[in-house]
């Protein structure tokens, strides 16, 4: 089966892990500290965070920004549940914008309609999770302009996009975004098994995620309020989780930070032998920003309809190729239906939804394997 992604392990990763393990440490050590200089580097973020996963890293994003009962996060059907499930967690209300027919990000202009009629009956959000679709950033200009006129704070959703830019900046970077969160799973563009990253420039905001990432416990002497118990002393001082990741992850991580470029650059190569090869086919290929480079965590395609789309899945799972669906609509989840969301009100992310099918994209990913994609793609759509 060839698969719609999946991790690439080098020796030097082996030997990174297998380092860890002939260590002293094995979990809070100095692989995390590490691995999240190397991707703050990398991004050119000031502060970074590692914990055990992305929707992990989400939560504590919210928390982090104050996010709890009485409090209203919006995100995009678009995604998977983890960017709204965050708000969940912290009791918050949830509510969805609908996504572009292009990009399929969020649509700035339907953000800006939905603030307009939230300022007119006091609901404005608090945050938005705005998310990186398929190693797309969104229309981040746009967007600033409606964070400074409505006053909500964004965190970027950016598990996709690892490596992508918009101008002459790297997503993690972006000044709009209050976070940016990573997920590192074995599909994404680098992995360190399970594992998520928050990166902001508010160093009070890397502080709250550090104490949140591990129970809300503070060991540093200049922020305990007693100071005089001894070396030995912690406090708790805030409400938080186990969620962190281990030396483990993380040297893992760091390895494969050093070979992102490549990674990235294979991606791109194999999006634009797709986009050639498909471009005679009754299919919408991937439409890309012209101020962006994607990060090409996924290719997704559209077809003609739901009907359509079920046989070719069906056609090329029989053939060996794993093809899959990013996203089923959150909005439409039971959890959510149960909340008062119904089909129909979120237009393109369900017509979205009805037609897309992500084909094979990940490094390891072969020219031959690629053409027997390509090759079977067209024999089932002839």
């Amino acid at each position: 089966m060839i698969p719609y992604g999946r991790q690439s392990i080098s020796h030097e990763d082996l030997a990174a892990v297998e380092a860890v393990l002939r260590s002293d440490w094995l979990t809070q050590g100095p692989a995390v500290p590490r691995f999240e200089a190397a991707v703050a580097d990398y991004v050119g973020a000031r502060q970074a965070v590692a914990v055990n996963s992305a929707t992990s890293a989400l939560h504590i994003a919210c928390a982090a920004l104050g996010v709890g009962p009485g409090s209203r996060v919006w995100t995009v059907p678009n995604t998977f549940v983890a960017s709204a499930n965050c708000a969940r967690y912290c009791g918050a209300e949830v509510g969805f914008v609908d996504i572009d027919s292009r990009s399929y990000c969020i649509d700035a202009a339907d953000l800006e309609r939905r603030l307009q009629a939230a300022r007119a009956s006091a609901s404005l959000p608090d945050v938005l999770v705005s998310v990186d679709f398929a190693g797309q950033p969104c229309d981040y200009e746009a967007i600033a302009k409606l964070k400074a006129e409505f006053g909500f704070r964004v965190i970027e959703d950016a598990s996709h996009a690892i490596g992508a830019t918009l101008g002459d900046l790297r997503v993690g970077a972006l000044p709009v975004a209050d976070i940016t969160v990573f997920s590192f799973h074995p599909v994404k563009i680098v992995t360190s098994a399970e594992g998520g990253m928050l990166l902001t420039a508010d160093a009070r905001i890397a502080d709250s995620a550090r104490r949140l990432r591990s129970h809300g416990i503070e060991r540093e002497l200049t922020r305990l309020e007693n100071k005089d118990e001894g070396g030995w002393y912690y406090e708790q001082q805030e409400l938080g989780w186990n969620y962190r990741i281990t030396d483990l992850q993380a040297a893992l991580g760091a390895s494969q930070v050093a070979r992102i470029d490549a990674f990235l650059a294979r991606r791109r190569a194999l999006a634009l032998r797709y986009d050639n090869a498909l471009a005679a086919l009754p299919l919408q290929r991937p439409w890309q920003r012209p101020n962006a480079l994607s990060a090409y965590h996924l290719y997704p395609i559209l077809l003609r309809g739901a009907e359509q789309r079920r046989q070719v899945y069906e056609r090329l799972r029989e053939a060996g190729i794993g093809v899959q669906v990013h996203y089923l609509p959150v909005h439409l989840q039971p959890y959510y239906r149960a909340q008062g969301f119904a089909p129909g009100d979120f237009p393109v992310a369900e017509w979205y939804a009805d037609r897309t099918l992500s084909l094979p994209i990940y490094a390891d990913l072969t020219d031959s394997e690629q053409d027997r994609v390509i090759a079977t793609l067209t024999e089932v759509l002839r």
